[in-house]
């Protein structure tokens, strides 16, 4: 049965190849083109991908190699580890793990119960719906055959809404330094360039999606914004370096040896609070932090 299907599959592809190769050809009087354009078609969303992929992992690791922060970051595990009170137990540490993955890295706990934290969360989860949208519909349905279900075109939708939501949120309203600073919304520096990109991608992402639902044949609009989308993707995925792309990967690594330094009681190498409130008595009245 495996080997019919095969067979079947194989068929049904070729066939198409076939009609697709010749629909072209009758189009623009040229075989090579037609040949060209049936492989490009399958192979093209394929290579992009894998190419930004491949960008972010170099961009990471010349990241790290340059900023030494993973360096560091083991370096300061290791003089902590010398100063901890209590040696924790394998379940011990892997509850603290466990903990600091469901409160710290999937709720964002550090950033309270405020409208950063909505924010964050709508980008978050927005980026990681429309991100996996893009890889299961690339990577297993980008045959112009293929027949994608329904659910991953809403998946892919619904994570870009969500990232412009908790994006433009954040950039109009929350910002440190335009919340705090009195700086102007418009002004941009380098470590805005991962929030910025990922706008970009997401917007003109639905952008291109709109107008490809309204059939505009050889109108320019649709392929405007397919070329805009790619090189917003470019950006985010080539500046990871330049951003703060990267702070995905470090941020979840710096909860869990935080949380880990407080249970055994070496606090980073870092000296017991000396903030407490209770001794201050009741005249003190403190404001609420506008920062991170």
């Amino acid at each position: 049965m495996n080997l019919i299907g095969i067979a079947l599959g194989g068929a049904f592809g070729a066939l198409s190849r076939y009609f697709l190769d010749r629909g072209i050809v009758n189009w623009t009087g040229e075989p090579i083109i037609g040949t060209f354009a049936v492989n490009m078609i399958g192979s093209f969303l394929l290579g992009f991908l894998i190419v930004m992929i491949a960008l972010v992992v170099i961009g990471t690791l010349v990241d790290i190699i340059h900023k030494k922060n993973v360096k560091y970051f083991f370096e300061n595990a290791k003089k902590a580890k010398k100063s901890a009170k209590k040696i924790l137990t394998a379940g011990e540490r892997t509850s603290v793990v466990l903990k600091t993955i469901v409160s710290d890295i999937a709720t964002t706990s550090e950033l309270g119960a405020g409208k950063r934290r909505v924010a964050h969360l709508l980008g978050m989860y927005g980026t990681i719906l429309f991100w996996i949208g893009s890889v299961v519909m690339i990577f297993c349905y980008a045959s112009p055959t293929s027949n994608t279900p329904s659910v991953w075109p809403i998946i892919w939708h619904v994570g870009a809404i969500m990232t412009l939501l908790g994006g433009f949120w954040f950039w109009f309203f929350l910002r440190v330094d335009v919340y705090s600073e009195a700086q102007p919304w418009y002004r941009i520096i380098q470590a805005d360039l991962f929030v910025l990109a990922l706008l970009a991608s997401s917007l003109f992402g639905l952008i291109w999606s709109f107008l490809q639902s309204l059939n505009l044949n050889d109108r320019w609009d649709d392929k405007l914004f397919l070329v805009l989308f790619i090189i917003s993707n470019l950006v985010l995925f080539g500046g990871v370096y330049w951003s703060k792309f990267a702070h995905m990967f470090y941020k979840p690594g710096a909860a869990i040896q935080k949380n880990l330094a407080e249970a055994d009681g070496s606090r980073d190498n870092l000296p017991p609070p000396a903030d407490a409130p209770e001794k201050f008595g009741l005249g003190i009245k403190r404001e609420a932090p506008k920062h991170y």
